[in-house]
């Protein structure tokens, strides 16, 4: 499979190894997760930094396994949402950033044309989330909004 804006292959990684059940060595229970799932949501942080968070900090490899529920559908149950999805806002917040830094440096035209290629991933992207029913459907991306989103 090549990418999408180079005529270069794509590079593999690692994949994880196939487990089926949590570790023995795991000393939360389920609920204390979701619990605390719940409340780090409650900070403002995401749901990869609340993985990362839940594996270095309180010894939580994989929350699907101890759960049997992603972290999603954990925020779901929960009833806490975002507006928007977490890969969406961090997309937006890159363009928002590499907006400024073209706005510094006018003649860095690869990073315009970075910027341009990453606005049409998040075109893409908006158009999927609206199809699916994830993002209202009079929700438009534009710099202006991406920022105000961002802050």
């Amino acid at each position: 499979m090549s990418r999408m804006h180079s005529s270069k292959r794509g590079s593999s990684g690692s994949k994880r190894p196939l487990v089926t059940e949590s570790p023995k060595w795991v000393q939360q229970t389920p609920e204390e997760v979701s619990e605390l799932v719940a409340t780090l949501a409650g900070e403002g942080m995401s749901m990869a930094k609340i993985g990362l968070v839940l594996r270095d900090q309180h010894a939580v490899p994989n929350v699907r396994l101890l759960t049997g529920k992603s972290i999603k559908e954990i925020l779901e149950e929960k009833g806490v949402k975002s507006e928007l999805p977490d890969d969406l806002q961090a997309l937006m917040k890159r363009a928002v950033a590499m907006s400024g830094h073209v706005k510094k440096n006018p003649k860095d035209l690869h990073n315009l044309r970075g910027r341009h290629l990453l606005e049409s991933k998040i075109r893409r992207l908006v158009k999927y989330y609206k199809r699916e029913g994830i993002i209202p459907q009079t929700w438009n991306y534009s710099l202006e909004t991406a920022a105000l989103e961002v802050e």
